[in-house]
């Protein structure tokens, strides 16, 4: 399972790399191409041109068993 840690990402339009920090923060570049929402909660981007977007997301990969021995 992964776990959202950076919700971001890059317009190659305007240049502009962009990230939403908090839930239902929608975050645009300075072009309008490109959009982030959702914080660490959900990962949610949008653009009018996709071939002018890149994901600049990250995640952690979290083990389900250490989690269990934890009590998470």
């Amino acid at each position: 399972m992964k776990k959202l840690i950076r919700n971001r990402a890059k317009c190659l339009k305007c240049g502009d790399i962009i990230e939403s920090t908090q839930i239902h923060q929608m975050v645009h570049c300075s072009c309008r191409n490109i959009y982030v929402d959702g914080g660490l909660d959900y990962c949610h981007h949008g653009w009018e041109d996709e071939e002018k977007y890149l994901d600049m997301s990250e995640y952690l990969e979290e083990n389900l068993e250490l989690n269990k021995l934890r009590g998470k």
